[in-house]
């Protein structure tokens, strides 16, 4: 497992610039094991929800984790707005930096990680190859 540390700067786009950093290293299989910092826009799409949630303000990221392949994120993370109400969900696009985001993006060395479509769940679902046994005959 290597590490990497990440700081967004200003407007970025959470999602997409994690995604990018994960192309731009030519990393395989990653994992954001956290995360914190604040946004001005989070969009988290809710539990059951269809749709993203947009909420707007001085917002302080929590927490914020989850998978990451070169097909995309997969990322959950929990905020707070400036009167302490906390929210969490489904990280979609939109989810604007306001003054900074320090995570730790790590790389899985022997993993490959896919998004594809599950018939059972209706979603692009994580699909791990590799990994210790990969090469097993057994």
């Amino acid at each position: 497992m290597q590490a990497y540390p990440l700081r967004l700067s200003p407007r970025d786009d959470v999602r997409t610039a994690i995604e990018h950093a994960l192309r731009e290293r030519k990393l395989q299989a990653g994992y954001v094991i956290q995360g914190i910092g604040s946004l001005d826009v989070a969009a988290l799409r809710f539990a059951g929800a269809d749709t993203p949630t947009e909420i707007r303000g001085d917002l302080e990221i929590l927490t914020l984790a989850g998978s990451v392949s070169p097909d995309g994120a997969h990322l959950h993370m929990s905020i707070a707005d400036a009167q302490g109400k906390v929210f969490g969900g489904h990280v979609t696009r939109g989810c604007t930096v306001r003054t900074t985001v320090e995570l730790i993006l790590v790389s899985l060395a022997g993993y490959s990680f896919a998004r594809e479509s599950d018939p059972q769940t209706g979603f692009l679902e994580l699909v791990i190859r590799g990994g210790p046994d990969a090469n097993s005959a057994g």
